[in-house]
């Protein structure tokens, strides 16, 4: 591929944890008449955050326009054709920051359910998405992510049922829809079968492949082949998250039998259990220590693994959607590390000496406390058994 008109970028999703105060989203139940224009107008001073700290990619919550698609609440149905104005100065605003947006719908989102009802209403909720895209006056790099969907049993007939969801998609659904390889039931080489008999774009999710791959694909020539459906003059992008490596804490209600047991000091503990603290006689509830699923995203991103993968994927050109928990903070912490360990990587993405100070001014802040996010994201698979 030939060399890219600007940098490569770096986005990341959602909620923004380097500055806890900024809301992304109208989050007022139905009763307090949420809206659009509120999300919008929570989701103006997010921009700004961007554009200081110069991240030039970020994903919306697929939440903005609250019950928009919610059969039974009409009153909320006109939500974004109502928030025109606001979208198109939303999206001018987006465009003059040279900030690229996305979309990714939740997992309930499935245009291959044995139910036609939810397949409908699933067209319904790509149908509002794509609309405020195109309100928002957006290029086709600004797309919505999903993924194929359950197997239900079937695995062949569920691959088949995405192709006649995606039939029924008005046209400016699938000209924004892009199809993901997942990490626990369709591959890569389920997305490119898909592609091929479509002509969906694929976005290639890096921890995804490396958990699901039965067909051992190479990653290089896969990379190359999902770049390959994009069309000229739009920038692919790729999903990249490094799996989670710490212990999992999980907590089980202790039952009565158990509990009156350690009372009379006839408890057994569980082979093999690994408790994170002794528990008390009295106690109602236990930790309990598990190994990582490699399906877990970290908070952070590990930078090795990160230039690993660029160094492979030298000479292609894609943006890359960071999905490390910590959100913005994985991103503000990849760059110095990158920068540090390896500057033919950060060059890419046009990180340089001259940011040295900068970066280093974000990597202080992140050493005096950082957060993460505790629930599961909409492109990660099961974390407890």
């Amino acid at each position: 591929m030939t060399e890219p008109d600007h940098p490569l970028r770096l986005g990341f999703p959602v909620k923004v944890m380097g500055r806890p105060e900024l809301k992304t989203q109208d989050t007022r139940r139905w009763q307090k008449n949420p809206h659009l224009k509120c999300s919008l107008e929570l989701l103006d001073p997010v921009l700004d955050y961007l554009r200081s700290e110069r991240l030039d990619m970020y994903r919306l919550s697929s939440d903005i326009a609250p019950y928009a698609t919610h059969p039974d609440m009409p009153q909320f149905h006109a939500m974004v054709a109502e928030s025109d104005a606001e979208l198109r100065a939303f999206g001018a605003k987006a465009r003059d920051y040279g900030i690229r947006l996305s979309f990714h719908p939740s997992q309930y989102v499935l245009l291959n359910a044995p139910d036609p009802a939810l397949t409908r209403k699933s067209i319904w909720d790509l149908a509002s998405q794509a609309e405020m895209l195109d309100r928002m006056g957006l290029d086709d790099e600004a797309v919505m992510v999903t993924h194929v969907g359950g197997v239900y049993g079937d695995h062949e007939a569920s691959r088949a049922r995405w192709i006649a969801g995606w039939e029924q998609c008005p046209e400016h659904v699938r000209r924004r829809l892009v199809l993901e390889n997942d990490d626990i039931r369709f591959s890569a080489a389920d997305a490119l079968w898909i592609h091929e008999r479509t002509g969906v774009r694929l976005i290639f999710d890096y921890q995804h492949f490396w958990c699901l791959n039965p067909e051992r694909l190479d990653m290089r020539e896969t990379l190359e082949r999902f770049l390959a459906t994009w069309p000229a003059g739009v920038r692919p992008k790729i999903h990249f998250s490094s799996p989670r490596t710490e212990l999992r804490e999980i907590k089980q209600k202790i039952t009565p039998k158990a509990r009156a047991a350690a009372k009379a000091g006839s408890a057994k503990a569980k082979k093999g259990e690994l408790l994170k603290a002794p528990v008390k006689a009295t106690a109602r509830v236990k930790t309990v220590l598990r190994p990582p699923i490699w399906t877990g995203h970290a908070d952070f991103t590990n930078p090795f693994e990160f230039a690993t993968f660029m160094r492979m994927a030298e000479g292609l050109v894609f943006d890359v959607m960071l999905e490390g928990k910590s959100k913005d903070l994985s991103l503000l912490r990849l760059r110095p590390d990158l920068l540090r360990y390896a500057p033919d990587v950060a060059a890419r993405f046009g990180i340089t000496d001259a940011d040295r100070g900068a970066l280093a001014e974000d990597e202080s802040l992140l050493d005096e406390g950082a957060m993460a996010e505790d629930e599961a994201d909409v492109d990660e698979g099961a974390l407890e058994e």
